[in-house]
């Protein structure tokens, strides 16, 4: 029977490095500061791109960013940027990641980001496949005779330059990141090769997303993230009032 490693809280799934980090970097960083453990599966190594010296460079910062967010465990799938779909190779890829470490909850992108890169919008598509296949049964072939997973909740994250509208059929959570905005972006500044001095203006832009979410929700940063289920909750006072 094959050894397992012990089980992930949460993984976070994203096509390139650096998703994660922009779109819901403060999340995970509260999680690991609540001693939670958490993951990232980036679906590309993101390269080729203008500024960056190749697949090494990018991966360095990527080690860099999970650390610096205090993720336990990140790891690259071997599929191309710019020329990622959705399919079955990559769909049973995620889901044997998702059956090794049968994570608690999985945060996936929530939608395609028009003008930017198309992979987004099939890592959407990807990720909802994988969820599925952790958990069906009779497929031992398909994923080396790992058990089944049922992941218990699906969530996705945004990247869009501003507030998000959540899809049809989802419900919006914020969390609030008011500690752990700063962390967020000293992870995204470790992608040095995509975010030059050049490029500056995206930390004030990442920084005023947060800072709008959590004005909407009532506290200083947040991140919006969306639930395919209707939340539900027997502690009605703890959900409106959480401890610290």
């Amino acid at each position: 029977m094959t050894q397992l490693p012990a089980p992930l809280d949460v993984i976070a799934v994203g096509a390139h490095p650096d998703d994660v980090e922009i779109g819901c970097g403060g999340t995970l960083s509260l999680l690991a500061s609540q001693g939670r453990r958490v993951g990232i599966v980036d679906l590309t190594d993101g390269e080729p791109t203008p500024r960056s010296s190749g697949p090494e460079e990018r991966l360095a910062e990527a080690a860099a960013a999970a650390k610096t967010l205090g993720v336990v465990h990140r790891e690259t799938l071997p599929f191309p940027n710019r020329r990622l779909f959705d399919s079955f190779e990559v769909r049973v890829a995620l889901a044997t990641i998702l059956r090794r470490w049968r994570p608690r909850v999985v945060l996936g992108l929530g939608d395609r980001t028009p003008l930017a890169s198309p992979d987004h919008a099939q890592a959407v598509a990807i990720t909802e496949a994988a969820v599925f296949y952790a958990r069906l049964t009779k497929w031992d072939d398909a994923f080396a005779g790992l058990p089944v997973h049922t992941v218990p909740q699906f969530l996705t994250y945004f990247l869009f330059a501003g507030i998000p509208g959540v899809p049809h059929g989802h419900w919006p959570i914020v969390v609030d990141i008011a500690g752990h905005l700063e962390t967020k972006l000293a992870a995204v500044a470790c992608y040095a090769s995509q975010f030059p001095p050049e490029k500056a203006h995206v930390f004030p832009r990442v920084r005023s997303m947060a800072e709008t979410a959590g004005m909407m929700a009532g506290c200083s940063a947040g991140e919006v993230l969306a639930a395919s289920r209707m939340p539900c909750t027997t502690d009605l006072l703890g959900s409106l009032f959480p401890a610290g």
